[in-house]
Parts: structure tokens; C-alpha cells; sequence
């Protein structure tokens, strides 16, 4: 049974990205076009017209980001190495949070970055760690309700960096944190629309695993929940950017595209963005 179930995973991971590369050219024409019937001049002056295309928009970028999660599912079976290169890990999750900041508050949701380092050089692949926190700020996100905050906090013991992503949200349950990192999981029924197909977390493991670190979560139900990566400090000898480049945003808004499960559609009106 545990043999055919790999093979089912690895037949899964391997059809993944045939399929989405054949449905973001399909979503690539419809943005064309939506953008045709409603442009940004237009949705300036008419608020009803920016209302109905904005939910357009969010429709497009949850999907846009399960396709990114369907090229990205080989990653999980396979062990190609990331294009490593000697970063600032403070100056890139900085950025990150910044981007997400403005959208946090529009949700009445307090993000803080947390780091007394002033840098941190660090060999890494920057778009994949720019995914690893997207996606838990999006997770933390979608499970905290208005009130509530969300701290990233980095910092450094003796040879690893320590990146932490902690909320006051609604926590998870015991029974779903023993497959909280499982390729595939079946999600629970009180997780919001959309579900996605359970990818994201796996991914941030894989993620951290190929940077040679651990990943681990901690939670209580009604407290919230704590994701922390363990990275190891080391150098590429590397700088600059790389040729062989994770294809995450497509050249859309980062910030929308990485938390658009987890945002309100007032997130993607013309003067929000």
C-alpha cells in the first residue's frame, strides 16, 4: 500500500507541471482580455467598474498561484539543486514584510518584522525563501482573525538562522498537525476558501530541506501557531542573480500573488495595489 501510494505521489509530481504550464498560457489569454474590458484608466473612474474587476483579479491571482503550485510539486519528489547565492537574509524577509505590511493592515491584522541583526549573509536561493514566507505569512494570514498579529522573527544561534512566523490565530488541532507537512493532505473542513491542494506547506519543507535545514511547527488550538525554519550559515561564494530562476511571480505583484488565498478582494481594487 505504501508502495503504491509513492507511486502515485511521484506520477502526481511528475503530470504537475505538464498541466500547468498548459493552463498558465490558458490564464495568460484571459488576463489579456480582462484587462482589455476593464483598464486601469477606466477602473480609476468608475468605482463600481474597479469593484467587479478586482474580484476578477483575485480569481486570477488564486489561480495563477495554484498553477505556480503545481510546476513547483516536482520539487517535491525530485533533488535538483537550488541556485544557491551568498544573500542578505535581514534585507530580503525585510522586504518581504514590507510588501505584506500595507495588505496585513488592510485585513486589521498587525505584521511585525522582528530581527536586531543588522545583516546576515547566507548562502540561499532568494526567490525560494521569498516563496517559504509568503506562503507562511499567507497561512497565518488566512487563520488570523481582525484583531490580530503576526510576528516574523530572525535571528541567529552559533551556526544557524533561525526564522520564526508566529500568529494569534485559531491554532490546529493535533490530529492535523501529525500531517501538517504530507504531500497531498486531505485539508480540514473548517480551512476557508480556497482550499488548494495542500502543497504549500510540503513545499516550504522542501524548501528548507534544500537549503540542508529543519522545519518545525508548534500550536495550540484558540492560541495560534509557530512555524520555525532552521537555517544553516554558510557560504556560495556566489553573488548576483542566477540564470536558473524560479518562475514564482510571473512579473505580477508579488505580495498579491504570494497571499492571495488569504486576502479580501478589496485587496486587488486599483487603489489598494
Amino acid at each position: 500500500m505504501e508502495n503504491y501510494e509513492c507511486e502515485e505521489a511521484h506520477l502526481l509530481a511528475s503530470l504537475f507541471p505538464s498541466i500547468a504550464t498548459q493552463m498558465r498560457g490558458m490564464l495568460s489569454g484571459l488576463y489579456l482580455a480582462a484587462t482589455a474590458l476593464a483598464p486601469a484608466e477606466a477602473r480609476e473612474q468608475d468605482p463600481e467598474l474597479d469593484r467587479k474587476a478586482a474580484r476578477l483579479d483575485q480569481q486570477y491571482y488564486q489561480m495563477l498561484r495554484l498553477v505556480n503550485c503545481l510546476s513547483a510539486a516536482a520539487r517535491l519528489d525530485g533533488r535538483t539543486p537550488l541556485p544557491m547565492q551568498d544573500c542578505d537574509l535581514v534585507g530580503l524577509l525585510r522586504d518581504v514584510c514590507d510588501e505584506a505590511e500595507g495588505l496585513a493592515r488592510l485585513m486589521n491584522l498587525k505584521l511585525t518584522f522582528n530581527c536586531a541583526l543588522p545583516q546576515l549573509i547566507c548562502a540561499a536561493d532568494p526567490d525560494s525563501i521569498r516563496q517559504l514566507l509568503f506562503q507562511l505569512l499567507s497561512n497565518a494570514f488566512k487563520f488570523t482573525p481582525a484583531g490580530g498579529s503576526v510576528t516574523v522573527t530572525l535571528r541567529r544561534t552559533e551556526n544557524h538562522a533561525l526564522l520564526e512566523v508566529e500568529d494569534t490565530g485559531c491554532g490546529i488541532n493535533d490530529l492535523h498537525m501529525k500531517a501538517l507537512f504530507d504531500h497531498y493532505s486531505r485539508r480540514e473542513p473548517r480551512d476557508p476558501p480556497p482550499h488548494g491542494l495542500g502543497l504549500g506547506l510540503p513545499l516550504c519543507l522542501r524548501i528548507v530541506e534544500d537549503h540542508g535545514g529543519r522545519m518545525a511547527a508548534e500550536s495550540r488550538l484558540g492560541t495560534g501557531s509557530r512555524f520555525t525554519a532552521r537555517l544553516p550559515i554558510r557560504r556560495s561564494n556566489r553573488s548576483g542573480l542566477s540564470d536558473a530562476r524560479f518562475d514564482y511571480t510571473g512579473g505580477f505583484n508579488q505580495a498579491l500573488l504570494g497571499l492571495a488565498d488569504a486576502l479580501p478582494t478589496e485587496a486587488f481594487v486599483i487603489r489598494n495595489r
